[in-house]
């Protein structure tokens, strides 16, 4: 049965659908010796020879692995990164996998952060068309009032663009900081500190703790474990 060639490579663990899509528009993949461009190419697994990188793709697909990481501050959400600042893969010893991030987390926050090779779970959850809830904790200078609070939650203007409406609380409340919970349905770039300026409460501190019932729990920042078959099964059915 024919498939998609980006879709192909994203089960065989390649890349992500999203990636697959740009390694292909890049001239960077061969059918059966030929570079192929186009994005609606479909091929035949039992029957087509697919090479990227000089490596044909092996028909028997790679072990699947799915990997919670409590990313620290510090650490960029890429592959490789072009002024040599640390990255997340490098806090992810002893995994022979090749596996790659579902989504990001900015420079400076921390918290839950997948990883696999799985690339239709990943399309899955960074698509914005599934609206999958992402929960963080930040530290926000100043306190929000009422009106601010309402905003927040009727979605404000971000790069000229109006946010969806999300969920905020207050925890605590102190002199200077105080500590709230947001829920956001998007992932766009700096997307929880944006909405946070936006309101005039920028982020001192920030952390995200969930990923739909996905919680980062007592997992020590810098450490990595294996989603459990459960976790996995409800990452597939959202």
């Amino acid at each position: 049965m024919e498939e998609r060639l980006q879709k192909f490579l994203a089960e065989a663990g390649v890349a992500s659908r999203r990636k697959a899509e740009e390694l292909i528009t890049a001239g960077k993949v061969q059918v059966n010796g030929k570079t192929v461009t186009e994005l609606g190419t479909k091929i035949d697994p039992q029957k087509d020879e697919v090479v990227y990188a000089g490596k044909k793709i092996d028909r028997q697909r790679e072990k699947l692995v799915y990997i919670m990481l409590h990313k620290p501050e510090g650490y960029v959400t890429t592959a490789k990164e072009q002024f040599g600042r640390p990255a997340v893969l490098d806090l992810v010893k002893g995994v022979e996998e090749r596996i790659f991030p579902v989504g990001r987390l900015d420079y400076e926050t921390s918290g839950l952060l997948l990883l696999t090779n799985d690339g239709e779970l990943t399309y899955k959850l960074t698509h914005p068309k599934h609206d999958v809830e992402k929960t963080y904790i930040a530290r926000l200078y100043g306190t929000p009032d009422d009106s601010a609070l309402q905003k927040f939650r009727r979605g404000v203007i971000v790069d000229g663009r109006q946010t969806k409406p999300a969920k905020i609380r207050i925890l605590e409340k102190g002199d200077r900081i105080c500590t709230v919970e947001i829920t956001i349905h998007e992932g766009r770039n700096r997307q929880v500190r944006k909405m946070c300026e936006a309101i005039r409460h920028p982020v001192a501190q920030l952390k995200r703790v969930a990923t739909g019932e996905l919680r980062l729990g007592e997992l020590p920042k810098g450490k990595f474990r294996y989603l459990t078959a459960a976790e996995v099964k409800y990452l597939k059915s959202l």
